[in-house]
C-alpha cells in the first residue's frame, strides 16, 4: 500500500507546471489548488485571515477555504498569529471572530523553494 504524502510533502514536491489533467487526478484537487493559493498569499503577505483570501479566490474556492487553511495548519505550514482576530466580512458568519494565519518557517521554506525553482526554470 502506497503512503499518503502530508500536506506540506504535497505542497514542497509540487513542480510549477502542474498539469491540469495531473491535479484532476488528485483527490481533492479543488482543495488542493486552494491551498496552493493560500500558499502563495501566505509568502505575498505578513498576515492573513480568510476574509482576504475570499476576496482573491474565485466562488467555486470558497467552499475549500476553511478546509485548506484546516490542512495547511495541522501540515505544520501556517501558524495563528497569537492574540490576532478580525471580524469576518461574510454576510453568512454574522461578524464572528476569524484567526490571523501567518506561514510558518516550514511553509516559507516550501514557498522559498518552489519560487526558486520557478526561477531557475524560467
Amino acid at each position: 500500500m502506497t503512503r499518503r504524502l502530508t500536506v506540506a510533502e504535497r505542497h514542497a514536491a509540487a513542480d510549477k507546471d502542474l498539469l491540469l489533467s495531473e491535479i484532476a487526478a488528485q483527490s481533492q484537487w479543488s482543495q488542493f489548488l486552494v491551498e496552493q493559493a493560500v500558499l502563495v498569499f501566505g509568502w505575498e503577505h505578513d498576515t492573513f485571515s480568510a476574509n482576504e483570501m475570499r476576496d482573491v479566490l474565485p466562488d467555486l474556492g470558497h467552499g475549500f477555504l476553511g478546509a485548506a487553511i484546516n490542512s495547511l495548519r495541522q501540515g505544520g505550514i501556517i501558524a495563528r498569529v497569537p492574540g490576532e482576530g478580525v471580524p469576518s466580512t461574510s454576510p453568512a458568519t454574522h461578524g464572528h471572530r476569524l484567526t490571523v494565519w501567518k506561514l510558518s518557517a516550514k511553509g516559507v521554506e516550501i514557498a522559498a523553494k518552489r519560487r526558486a525553482a520557478r526561477r531557475s526554470a524560467a
